[in-house]
């Protein structure tokens, strides 16, 4: 309780202080306040006195009765963006309930996986294939590969302390650093993502899409889920090269028994989301103009998901994550859209650019605000932490600096993903899966770090390169 009233005291904190300090020049009163409740929101979910879905309904209450905005601040619940991050939560618990996600990686291991390199591998491309559909990569990587690969590796007599480096402690790490880079390859793969869309839309006037995004990163993703296991393989090396992956799933198979009627489904409603949100984008590049809402989409696909019997509405009932980030993240979109509408964020650009020399070089203002992007993310916990109290910053920096927005956004949507490598606490899934006992702080921070600059190095030139070639910056 002591600890509880510790951190929430910075929560009232802040805006009683901006409340009684003369607005700057050229802020409004109500602007200024209003951006003490939106500091105050970002204290709460750094510090987490409670659950980032009380934290959020707190700021709004309090912007709402001392301010009256409420009717402004609430339509970051009208967001499409809000309930497309909910409805691809849908098809996240579609893939865990139906075993689909176990069959896919029981099915690689048996084809591919018969050295511990391949399976680091197959851990990427598992990750892969479902993290269009799991905008929870805590739930992905945590609720679906993590249990999968525990058991291979306990299966092949790697166990905590001896003989960890026996497999073990290359396997898990690398759970997490593939999961690194595939949450920044589709919008859906991690809520934040969907964050950057809707703050870059309010700052930098960008409009991104579904499949804009998976163009601009699917190549730079690819090249990197080539690397990533490799240099944990090689920082990280495991003694035991070889295995007898056959006999290692024979009984996940059996359990599972023949592919479900379900399973078959999802495939089906799988593939129609992933057709539905690429469309227009894909087309667009061929000049074909095709409109159809992605966000429509998603909410068709989990009634799918519904109606045909792959889960249960009681289901997504008893998905925490799902609600709690539908409230957070309406709240903290409401807010900000609140800021930008009272003008705000070009007040802030305009201070910047008014105080700051960037020079005239502005792809290198665009790599050194990338690598401040992934040097600050040593300080946070959480990427959706960090996207709300960073990114708004960041974009507004940017701006300010001259950067072309379209690259600026793109660039710091992945360091927030990759950042989090840096440490064993940099993500929600990295405790459980440190937690499992196979890896120490000092290798897990060295893999990190090395990890990160590479995938920094990769989007700075053959991601640039690419983006270029789209004719997207």
């Amino acid at each position: 309780m002591k600890s509880r009233v510790c951190r929430t005291i910075p929560m009232l904190l802040i805006p009683l202080g901006i409340w009684f300090i003369t607005p700057p020049e050229g802020l409004t009163l109500g602007a200024w306040r209003l951006f003490g409740f939106y500091l105050a929101a970002i204290a709460g979910l750094i510090l987490k006195p409670f659950s980032e879905a009380l934290v959020l309904l707190s700021a709004l209450g309090a912007a709402g009765l001392f301010l009256n905005t409420t009717k402004v601040i609430l339509v970051g619940y009208a967001s499409t963006t809000v309930w497309l991050v909910f409805s691809a939560f849908g098809f996240g618990i579609a893939f865990i309930k139906t075993g689909l996600g176990k069959r896919l990686a029981y099915s690689m291991t048996r084809s591919f996986g018969n050295t511990t390199l391949r399976l680091g591998y197959i851990t990427a491309f598992l990750d892969f294939i479902i993290s269009p559909v799991t905008p929870s990569n805590t739930a992905r990587s945590g609720g679906i590969v993590f249990p999968i690969i525990l058991s291979v590796v306990k299966t092949i007599g790697s166990e905590p302390g001896a003989t960890a480096k026996k497999a073990g402690s290359y396997l898990m790490s690398n759970i997490y650093f593939v999961m690194k880079v595939t949450s920044f390859m589709f919008a859906t793969a991690m809520a934040p993502n969907l964050l950057m869309i809707e703050f870059s839309k309010n700052i930098l006037d960008v409009q991104l899409d579904w499949g804009l995004w998976a163009a601009a990163m699917i190549v730079p993703g690819v090249v990197l889920l080539l690397i990533v296991p490799a240099i944990g393989y090689y920082l990280d090396k495991p003694e035991l090269t070889k295995i007898d992956n056959k006999k290692l799933v024979e009984v996940g198979l059996k359990e599972l028994g023949y592919m479900k009627k379900n399973e078959k489904i999802l495939v089906g409603i799988f593939i129609f989301a992933l057709l539905g949100w690429a469309s227009p984008s894909v087309l667009g590049l061929f000049g074909m103009k095709f409109v159809i809402d992605e966000t429509a989409v998603a909410i068709a696909g989990m009634s799918l998901c519904f109606l045909l019997g792959v889960i249960k509405w009681e289901d997504l009932l008893e998905n925490k994550g799902a609600w709690n980030t539908l409230i957070w993240f309406g709240g903290i979109i409401g807010l900000a859209s609140a800021l930008d509408k009272a003008k705000f964020f070009s007040w802030f650009a305009d201070v910047i650019k008014n105080n700051v020399s960037f020079g005239d070089n502005t792809f290198i203002s665009l790599v050194i605000i990338g690598f401040s992007s992934i040097a600050i993310r040593y300080l946070f916990a959480s990427a959706s932490s960090y996207a709300v109290a960073m990114l708004p910053v960041f974009l507004t920096v940017g701006k300010a600096a001259g950067i072309e927005p379209m690259s600026l956004v793109l660039v710091l949507a992945t360091t927030n993903s990759y950042g989090g490598a840096l440490t064993h606490y940099g993500g929600g899934a990295a405790p459980i899966i440190f937690g499992a006992g196979y890896n120490t702080v000092k290798t897990w921070w060295i893999t990190g770090a090395v990890v990160a600059i590479v995938c920094f190095i990769i989007i700075m030139t053959v991601g640039y390169e690419w983006w270029r070639f789209l004719g997207i910056v």
